[in-house]
């Protein structure tokens, strides 16, 4: 007999539950991409120092004009929460607390 395997997506209400109750272990890097949980690489520091140099040139480009994000969780639909390098987004009064970017 031959069992079929089917594979769980996750929403990200899921997501956010199974962080809560503690299923991941701290300081891994996991993001919820298109209903799957991915464990990330971890960031070396060639990657950390060039993130950092491009969000400091980009507040000094941007300014107040854009709302810059680095490597910050934000929900796309249907069910993502990758954690981006860098974000830009236009500004919002509640700079997004009410919704996703």
């Amino acid at each position: 007999m031959i069992t079929a395997v089917t594979r769980k997506k996750f929403t990200v209400e899921e997501y956010h539950r199974l962080i809560d109750i503690g299923l991941f272990i701290e300081g891994n890097r996991i993001e919820l991409i298109r209903g799957d949980i991915i464990e990330m690489p971890a960031k070396r520091t060639p990657h950390s120092v060039c993130n950092s140099l491009l969000l400091k040139e980009l507040y000094k480009l941007l300014g107040d004009r854009a709302m810059i994000r680095g490597q910050e969780p934000i929900i796309l639909p249907p069910d993502s929460e990758p954690e981006p390098d860098v974000v830009i987004a236009r500004p919002k009064n509640d700079n997004y607390l009410s919704s996703s970017l």
